[in-house]
């Protein structure tokens, strides 16, 4: 009994990382995708190393940010 337990620990803890991981991996790929398309804009120099500072150390904060006033077209 006690030994079922812990396999079904052991599964519910595979699956969380699992689904952990497949959200980090959108996630990552969605602020790789917002630094590109900071890379790309009109901005001036020293905003497009900002914002893809921002991006990269303050992720979700830096991501909503970029969403409401970084650069556009």
């Amino acid at each position: 009994m006690l030994a079922f337990q812990n396999q079904e620990n052991n599964e519910d803890t595979s699956m969380g990382i699992e689904v952990g991981g497949i959200l980090g991996l959108i996630w990552l790929i969605i602020v790789i995708w917002a630094i590109i398309k900071t890379a790309q804009s009109s901005a001036g120099p020293v905003a497009k190393v900002l914002w893809i500072l921002i991006l990269l150390f303050l992720p979700l904060l830096g991501l909503i940010l970029w969403l409401l006033l970084g650069p556009k077209r």
